[in-house]
């Protein structure tokens, strides 16, 4: 079983000089002059030893590709020495095809509704989202349980805004098959629909403290 490691003492180890240490683990960012050389990389890192057993969660693009670890136990999310070995190898593997990490062109999003009753606006957003409670604060976060998109962290306010701003709207585009599943479960969980004349091309519903959320299906 592999060790927990600070982020301080992560970055602070040879070979992972362009990595950094972001809110959903440690990153890198490697720019490639194609699509096709992007896939060469993803080729690269799918052939390290160990891999498969702590697969990292990858985004391919045509100008790069992002890879983050982050080693997720029953107890929370943490960074440990798997995460950073495999992160050495990939960019061996990397800089064997002459591509180096870009520090400059990692970014992470969260977003953070807010509510004077924090409890009674998460199972909407749990429900139109597809989320589930993050292991470590589950009364504070949902992510997304494939990795895929933006955390959720909600905000515990003492009040609502005195200035009426800084409500969130999120659009949550999903296949047109699942709209309605998903318009279901949001209003289930405490939500209503408060503009349809769009669909099926999008629904906006709204949780119980004012904030918004389209489910769009294009």
């Amino acid at each position: 079983m592999s060790d927990d490691i600070k982020g301080k003492d992560f970055l602070a180890t040879e070979g992972v000089e362009g990595w950094r240490i972001i809110s959903d683990g440690a990153c890198a960012f490697y720019r490639t002059a194609s699509f096709q050389a992007s896939v060469g990389l993803v080729e690269a890192i799918g052939g390290i030893e160990g891999i498969d057993d702590h697969p990292p969660s990858l985004d391919i693009r045509g100008d790069g590709v992002t890879v983050r670890f982050l080693t997720r136990r029953a107890e929370g999310f943490r960074l440990t020495t798997s995460d950073l070995e495999l992160a050495q190898a990939v960019d061996r593997v990397a800089s064997g095809q002459g591509l180096a990490a870009d520090a400059s062109a990692i970014q992470s999003l969260i977003v953070i509704p807010g509510a004077t009753d924090r409890a009674a606006i998460m199972p909407f957003w749990r429900a139109i989202l597809g989320y589930e409670p993050r292991i470590d604060s589950p009364d504070e976060d949902l992510v997304d349980p494939h990795g895929r998109d933006a955390a959720f962290w909600f905000e515990q306010m003492d009040e609502p805004r005195g200035d009426g701003k800084g409500a969130v709207h999120v659009a949550v585009f999903v296949p047109i098959e699942q709209a309605q599943a998903r318009i279901d479960a949001a209003i289930a969980a405490g939500g209503r629909v408060v503009h349809d004349a769009n669909a099926p091309d999008w629904w906006t519903l709204e949780d119980p403290a004012g904030n918004q959320a389209d489910i769009a299906s294009g």
